[in-house]
């Protein structure tokens, strides 16, 4: 009852922002690409913060989802919105936010809905395909997006000196963010070749299952 409870809130979330986002843009068009974030930015920062209990789902066991894919998606997603996006009002208005939340959206309104259903003992098979198969081309394309938001930032974090700090004696250490970022987006692309080739494993075990049930039946 609580994980269905917890699926039918990010529901209502996800697919509030994804209504929102498609209404704004047929009826301004590309103008309202400029003002996504201020618009729906408190409930996507909401519903990503919510999500962060889906780790504890699964360290507590009422959720058998397999953890490091799990905690990747989630920690990119924290730290790209959080950290790039929050934090850099200029990088706010760009139209990479967007696309990068249309993609979040779609993915979360269907994952969920699957999941609600699933928690109840309900598979539809169009559902079940399209949950496990629309992340396969979605995800990288979000990763994607995520690189180009860092890339999109890095002159802000260069000029502003965001979370640049430098460490007192006898430390004498400075820590220069945009490095940090750039790291990160080689770890965001190996994450992406594990998370994707997880997502195909998790495709081919559901749908084969699923298959198997339809010619039972």
């Amino acid at each position: 009852t609580y994980l269905f409870l917890y699926d039918l809130m990010q529901f209502c979330g996800h697919s509030w922002i994804f209504t929102n986002m498609i209404i704004r843009f047929m009826s301004f068009g590309k103008d309202s690409m400029a003002d996504t974030f201020y618009s729906i930015g408190l409930v996507m920062r909401l519903c990503q913060l919510l999500s962060i209990l889906e780790i504890l789902h699964i360290l507590i066991g009422i959720d058998k989802s397999r953890l490091f894919p799990r905690f990747l998606q989630i920690t990119e997603r924290v730290i790209v919105l959080f950290v790039v996006i929050n934090s850099q009002e200029e990088v706010q208005g760009k139209c990479v936010v967007c696309v990068l939340f249309f993609l979040w959206n779609l993915l979360d309104v269907v994952r969920y809905t699957y999941n609600m259903l699933a928690r109840m003992g309900i598979y539809y098979l169009p559902l079940t395909w399209l949950n496990f198969s629309l992340c396969i081309p979605l995800y990288p394309l979000s990763v994607l997006a995520k690189a180009f938001a860092i890339c999109v930032s890095l002159p802000y974090f260069e000029s502003f000196g965001t979370y640049s700090i430098k460490l007192p004696f006898p430390f004498a250490i400075s820590i220069y963010f945009p490095y940090v970022l750039k790291m990160y987006l080689l770890v965001l692309f190996i994450g992406m070749f594990f998370i994707t080739h997880t997502l195909i494993s998790e495709r081919n075990a559901h749908l084969g299952r699923s298959n198997i049930k339809k010619k039972r039946s």
